[in-house]
């Protein structure tokens, strides 16, 4: 990938605000299709199913498989585009996306569409966590960092809860194929538009690659994510399962004793000191698990138990796209106002109070209740999205803003990934037998989403106090005095 026929747009510090602001469009626009294609299939799933006749497992694997990939070497990609340039992944991976989606429209079965998404996630590592880094660095002043992290969190929030609309109508119009080609047009497109407008920028000190680090963490996510969707056909006694458990038990040992060894790690454990980054990396796991698995079982409750067609099934969540579209912007700037605090507590017990409500939910239950208590999740997802990702990157030294959003997002993914093989799991077969059977099972999943809120609850309690701040700052002081003591010697054969 290469950039030779356009000029270098000017260094971030250069750019005029309004500059700044075509910056930010075009990495929300360009993460718009990444973060959808999470959501977008889920209301494909039940034609996926008929057309490919493939399992349970086989729909989780479509999802998962595309999440797996994005938390398993987003770490790796964010550390990379602080080496080699933000521009330059960010137009790469780009590119492999698109590919991703043209054989996902391809696939003549559902082994060949889950390794397209694989795909897909590997080219969806390099935009995500890239795009917020170039957000952070291009937005200096951290009142304006604040709100454009508040902007981007809509895009993605919202990119998330539009997915099923939008593939909805595709679906019932154009068959579940074209939920896949239609990226490849809006990737030409932002292709371009990253080289013409987007300054490229790298971290003051690059880091090293870290080829062990990165097969722990791939073992790590894959054998857990194997397990638990696996689990519903071989059982958690099985040999293979507790095989799998017992692999990511050694590969959490190995990343303990390797990562904390190593002067650049894959995963820098030493951010985990700052209590408001660590609890930021779980709220982030926890509230995307918690939507995922809302996600992934109403699409097909609405669907398989309902009878609602792929377009009125997305039309349904549109309460949940229109509150995080409206909720975001408003969080972002109160949270630049006055803290993440207000806004993490309501986002937490509105997933808690979402979950309880969907105990309730049965085949004939009246679609207003329903609708309304869609809207919960809505409101819990756009208070939700901007305070975790400005807790996770503020205090930050500048040179870790790769690594920090990539975690950040590897969270995430890992979360998402979570939520629907855990959702799967419990629902199982009963996607098959509809009716009362499904919202009989799903039940497990709404208690799973009332202890996902209360831990939220907890963990913006802990975060957000005073101690809480002072580990903050005295991980980023940690940070920045090893940078400098990194640059002495690369500084010393000048001063000879």
């Amino acid at each position: 990938m290469t950039t030779t026929t356009f000029s270098d747009p000017p260094a971030a510090s250069q750019l005029s605000r309004r500059r700044r602001m075509l910056v930010l469009a075009v990495c929300c626009a360009s993460v718009i299709v990444v973060v959808m294609d999470i959501s977008i299939v889920n209301v494909a799933l039940p034609s996926i199913r008929t057309d490919l006749k493939t399992s349970v497992s086989g729909l989780q694997w479509t999802v998962d498989a595309y999440t797996l990939a994005l938390a398993s070497f987003l770490v790796l990609a964010g550390s990379t585009a602080d080496r080699v340039g933000r521009r330059r992944s960010f137009q790469f991976g780009l590119a492999v996306f698109g590919l991703g989606s043209l054989l996902c429209g391809l696939a003549p079965s559902i082994d060949w569409l889950i390794a397209a998404r694989a795909l897909q996630g590997l080219g969806g590592t390099m935009l995500n966590p890239v795009a917020l880094a170039i957000v952070a660095t291009v937005f200096t002043d951290p009142a304006e960092r604040a709100k454009a992290i508040g902007v981007f969190g809509s895009i993605t929030g919202l990119s998330l809860a539009l997915g099923p609309i939008i593939g909805g109508a595709l679906v019932d119009s154009f068959g579940w194929t074209s939920i896949f080609w239609i990226n490849v047009p809006i990737v030409a497109a932002a292709i371009v538009l990253t080289a013409l407008f987007v300054p490229d920028s790298r971290a003051p000190r690059a880091r090293r690659f870290d080829p062990v680090g990165q097969i722990l963490m791939v073992l790590l996510l894959g054998s857990v994510v194997f397990a638990t969707i696996e689990s519903g056909q071989l059982g958690w006694s099985s040999p293979a399962i507790l095989g799998l458990l017992a692999v990511a038990v050694l590969s959490v040992v190995g990343i303990v004793l390797y990562e904390l060894r190593r002067t650049d790690p894959l995963l820098e454990l030493r951010l985990f000191r700052s209590v408001p980054f660590s609890s930021a990396i779980l709220m982030a796991m926890f509230a995307l698990c918690g939507f995922s698995a809302f996600l992934f079982v109403t699409t097909q409750y609405l669907q398989s138990v309902r009878g609602m067609s792929a377009l009125v099934a997305g039309l349904s969540l549109l309460p949940v796209g229109g509150l995080i579209a409206f909720l975001s912007p408003y969080t972002g700037r109160l949270v630049a106002a006055s803290g993440p605090r207000t806004p993490l507590l309501v986002s937490g017990a509105a997933l808690a109070l979402g979950g309880l409500a969907s105990l309730w939910l049965a085949p004939s239950t009246p679609v207003p209740v329903v609708l309304a208590i869609f809207l919960l999740f809505g409101l819990f997802l756009g208070t939700g999205n901007p305070p975790i990702t400005n807790t996770a990157v503020s205090g930050m030294p500048r040179s870790m803003a790769g690594v920090a959003t990539s975690l950040i997002s590897a969270a995430r993914q890992t979360g998402t990934t979570m939520g629907v093989g855990i959702s799967g799991a419990i629902v199982g077969t009963a996607v098959a037998h509809g009716g009362s059977a499904y919202t009989d099972a799903e039940q497990g999943v709404w208690w799973l989403a009332v202890g996902l809120g209360i831990a939220m609850v907890a963990l913006c309690l802990l975060s957000t106090g005073r101690w809480a701040k002072s580990t903050a700052e005295r991980a980023a002081a940690l940070f920045e005095e090893v940078d400098r003591g990194a640059a002495a010697p690369e500084a010393a054969p000048a001063r000879r």
